[in-house]
C-alpha cells in the first residue's frame, strides 16, 4: 500500500482555538501557504502554495485515490481543510495522532514525540508557534509594517524560509511517530470509527443563536447590576477580588474565611443571618455560574449555516477511547430542572430581564439551566436523544457474572432499590422512591464498584444526603458482601497484571487477555487488555514497583489528569476494573451508533452513553430498539435505552 503523509500551513482571520477548524476552514479569506508531502517515508517535498507553486499533478490524484492512504497528524485538519480545494475522502485518511493516543501517549506533536523519546532533529523546530503567528493569522497594523493586516512571504523571506523547514520539519516528525507505533496498530473498526467520528463533526449541530444573543445580552444586564450592587453593599473597589472580598467579610462578620470556593461560600450563606454579608456572598454564587462562557463559545464556534461544528474529540478520554468534548465541551453541561423551559427561553431571546427576575429569581441559575436547549433541531425535524441506562453498572455485572445484578437489569431494573435489598436484607417492596435505604443503595451503587471506599462515598456526596462519617464504613463492607464476585473480580484482574509482569506470559480473565507487548527496534514497551470487542487498553513503559500502600503494584508512563504532565502513574485492581468497564462502554456505544447510521438515522452529538439524532417523532421506538439489541462479542449482556424527543436538547 502506498502511503503519503502530509502537513500543511494555513491563513484564516478566523481564530482558530476559539471557532474551531470547521468555521476556520470556512472563511472567505481561508487559504493554504504551504504544503508538504512525503511519499512512502522517503525524503520530504514541500510546496509554496502562498508564492504561486502549483501541486504536482501526481499529487491532486492521489488524494482522491483509494490505492493511497493518505497520513497526517491531527489529520482532521488537514482533511478538511485540503477538501476547500481538492477532492480526498475521509475513508482514504489515518491519523498519527489517533494512534498514539490509542496506544497511551498524550496529544500534541511535540508532546507525544518526547513521550516517545524520538530524537530533537527528528521533532518539532522550537520556533513554530511564533512563526505561525507571523504568517498564519492577522497582524496589527502599525505604522512600522506600513498598516498591514496580514504579513506575506516576501515581508519576511528569511522568516519564510524558516517557516518552510518547520513544515517539512512537521512531516518527518509525523513519520517517525509513524514508525515508532506501526508494531502496535490501531484495528480497522477504530478507522472505521474515526471516520464515522470525522463525519458526524463535519455535519454539525444547530443552535439556535438568536436565543443565544439573547442571553448573552441578559447576563450582560444582570451581572452588571450585581457587581454594582456588590461595589455599592462592600465599598470595594473590586469585590470580585479574593484577597479583598474575604478581608472584608472577615470584619463584617468577625469570623475568619478559610477560602472562597463553591463548597465554602455555600456553607456561609447556609450559616449567616440575612444582612450585608449574606447578600455579598449570594451576588458571589450567583455570579459563579459559567453558562455565559459557553454562550460566548457557541456564538464564536457557530458556522455560517447556524451550526456548530467540531464538539468531539475522537479519543479524547486517552486510554479507555471516550469521546471528549471541545469547543462548548457538550460533555460537561450543567443539567436542567426547570417545569417552564419553553418560556423561559422564549423570555431569554426576548431579553425581558424583569419578568425573568420576577418568575425565576436567580437569572445567572436560570441562564446556566437554558445553555443546553440553545443546541435546537432543525426547522421540520426533532432531536432524538437516546441514552442507554446504568451502562457501567450492566457491564461490570456482566464482566463479573454477578447472578443477582444481572436478574435485575434483565426486568425491573431498579439498581438502587435492588442493591440497598440485598445490603440491608429488607424486600425490594418496602424500598420506596424516597426513603433512606434507596439513598444508601444509590450512593454505594455509585461509589464503589471500582473498589472506593469511604473517602469515594464522601466525594460522591454521602454526607449532604445526611449519612454520618461512623456509618460510612459499614455501607462499605454490606456492598462488598452483597457484591461478591465484583470484589473477586478487582482481585484477580490485579494478580492478572503483576502476573504478566513478572512472567512475561499472557493471561485470559473474563474475557480479557492481559499481555506485555514489546518491540525492540521501536523501544515500544506496554502493558495491554485485550477487550471482548478486540480493541487492546495501552500501558507504556510499564514496571512494578511498591506504592503508597508498600505493596508491589503496576506502575506505568502516562497523562495526570490534574496536572496534565506526561509521568509515572500506579494503578490496582479497582482502577483497572474502572478502565475496562468503562472502555467496553464506549465499545457498546460505537456499536449502537455505526448501527444506528446504517439505518440511516443523522447523528449530531453524543455524549458518554447518549445519542442525539436529527430525525422525526416516529423514528424514536426503532432507535431505542437498536440500542437495546445484544452485541455478538458480548453474549448475555442485557442492555436498555430510555429515549425522547425534543425541539432542543436538554435532559429529560
Amino acid at each position: 500500500m502506498t502511503t503519503l503523509s502530509i502537513d500543511i500551513e494555513t491563513y484564516s482571520s478566523i481564530d482558530i482555538k476559539k471557532a474551531g477548524a470547521y468555521k476556520y476552514a470556512q472563511s472567505p479569506d481561508f487559504q493554504i501557504l504551504l504544503f508538504a508531502y512525503s511519499w512512502n517515508g522517503g525524503p520530504v517535498q514541500i510546496v509554496d502554495l502562498a508564492q504561486g507553486e502549483q501541486l504536482p499533478a501526481e499529487i491532486v490524484q492521489a488524494l482522491a485515490n483509494p490505492q493511497v492512504v493518505k497520513h497526517a497528524y491531527n489529520a482532521a485538519f488537514e482533511w478538511y481543510c485540503l477538501n476547500r480545494f481538492w477532492y480526498t475522502p475521509i475513508e482514504q485518511w489515518r491519523c498519527t495522532q489517533v494512534h498514539g493516543l490509542y496506544n497511551g501517549y498524550p496529544t500534541g506533536l511535540a508532546a507525544v514525540g518526547e513521550a516517545l523519546g524520538i530524537p530533537q532533529d527528528k521533532r518539532k523546530l522550537g520556533t513554530g508557534s511564533a512563526l505561525i503567528r507571523t504568517f498564519c493569522v492577522p497582524c496589527k497594523p502599525t505604522r512600522a509594517n506600513g498598516f498591514r493586516t496580514r504579513t506575506l512571504p516576501h515581508h519576511e523571506p528569511q522568516k519564510w524560509e524558516l517557516f518552510k523547514q518547520y513544515c517539512i520539519g512537521d512531516v518527518v516528525a509525523e513519520i517517525e511517530i509513524q514508525r515508532r507505533l506501526s508494531a502496535f496498530p490501531v484495528p480497522d473498526q477504530e478507522w472505521q470509527l474515526w471516520h464515522f467520528d470525522q463525519r458526524i463533526n463535519a455535519r454539525g449541530l444547530a443552535c439556535d443563536l438568536e436565543m443565544v444573543e439573547g442571553a448573552l445580552a441578559v447576563d450582560e444586564q444582570v451581572s452588571g447590576e450585581l457587581r454594582h450592587e456588590a461595589i455599592v453593599l462592600t465599598g470595594l473597589e473590586n469585590p470580585k477580588s479574593v484577597q479583598q472580598l474575604t478581608k472584608w467579610l472577615e470584619e463584617e462578620t468577625g469570623e475568619e474565611v478559610e477560602n472562597l470556593q463553591k463548597g465554602t461560600v455555600s456553607k456561609l450563606i447556609d450559616k449567616l443571618d440575612e444582612g450585608k454579608a449574606r447578600r455579598v456572598l449570594e451576588i458571589r454564587q450567583e455570579l459563579s455560574k459559567t453558562s455565559v462562557k459557553k454562550y460566548a463559545a457557541m456564538r464564536e464556534a457557530a458556522c455560517t449555516d447556524g451550526r456548530v461544528r467540531g464538539l468531539l474529540q475522537f479519543y479524547g478520554a486517552n486510554r479507555t477511547g471516550r469521546w471528549a468534548g471541545r469547543l462548548v465541551q457538550i460533555q460537561n453541561l450543567p443539567r436542567n430542572y426547570l417545569d417552564t423551559l419553553e418560556y423561559a427561553r422564549k423570555l431569554v431571546t426576548e431579553r425581558k430581564v424583569d419578568i425573568l427576575k420576577l418568575v425565576y429569581g436567580n437569572v445567572p441559575d436560570t441562564l446556566s439551566q437554558l445553555i443546553r436547549t440553545a443546541f435546537v433541531a432543525p426547522e421540520g425535524k426533532v432531536l432524538l436523544v437516546a441514552d442507554f441506562s446504568a451502562i457501567e453498572a450492566r457491564v461490570i455485572a456482566w464482566l463479573a457474572g454477578e447472578g443477582w445484578r444481572l436478574e435485575v437489569f434483565r426486568t425491573h431494573g431498579k439498581i438502587y432499590e435492588a442493591s440497598a435489598s440485598q445490603m440491608f436484607g429488607v424486600p425490594i417492596e418496602e424500598i420506596g422512591k424516597g426513603s433512606d435505604l434507596r439513598q444508601r443503595g444509590k450512593v454505594a451503587e455509585l461509589a464503589l464498584g471500582y473498589q472506593g471506599g469511604k473517602g469515594a462515598l464522601i466525594s460522591m456526596g454521602a454526607l449532604e444526603m445526611g449519612l454520618t462519617e461512623e456509618e460510612l464504613p459499614e455501607i462499605v463492607l454490606r456492598w462488598r458482601n452483597a457484591n461478591r464476585r465484583i470484589v473477586d473480580l478487582w482481585h484477580s484482574i490485579e494478580a492478572a497484571a503483576l502476573h504478566v509482569m513478572e512472567t512475561g506470559h499472557s493471561v485470559g480473565v473474563k474475557g480479557l487477555i492481559f499481555a506485555r507487548e514489546s518491540h525492540y527496534q521501536t523501544q515500544q514497551d506496554f502493558f495491554t487488555i485485550r477487550l471482548p470487542s478486540g480493541r487492546k487498553l495501552y500501558y507504556a513503559k510499564p514496571f512494578i514497583k511498591e506504592n503508597d500502600f508498600g505493596k508491589p503494584a503496576l506502575h506505568y508512563w502516562g497523562v495526570d489528569q490534574t496536572k496534565k504532565k506526561w509521568t509515572v502513574l500506579s494503578t490496582y485492581g479497582g482502577k483497572l476494573v474502572e478502565n475496562i468497564v468503562q472502555a467496553i462502554s464506549r465499545d457498546c456505544l460505537a456499536v449502537a451508533m455505526t448501527r444506528l447510521e446504517q439505518a440511516g438515522y443523522e447523528i449530531v452529538l453524543h455524549v458518554h452513553d447518549e445519542v442525539g439524532a436529527e430525525g422525526y417523532v416516529e423514528q424514536l421506538d426503532r432507535m431505542l430498539e437498536i440500542m437495546g439489541a445484544p452485541i455478538s462479542w458480548a453474549p448475555g449482556l442485557p442492555l436498555k435505552a430510555d429515549g425522547f424527543v425534543t425541539e432542543y436538547y436538554q435532559k429529560d
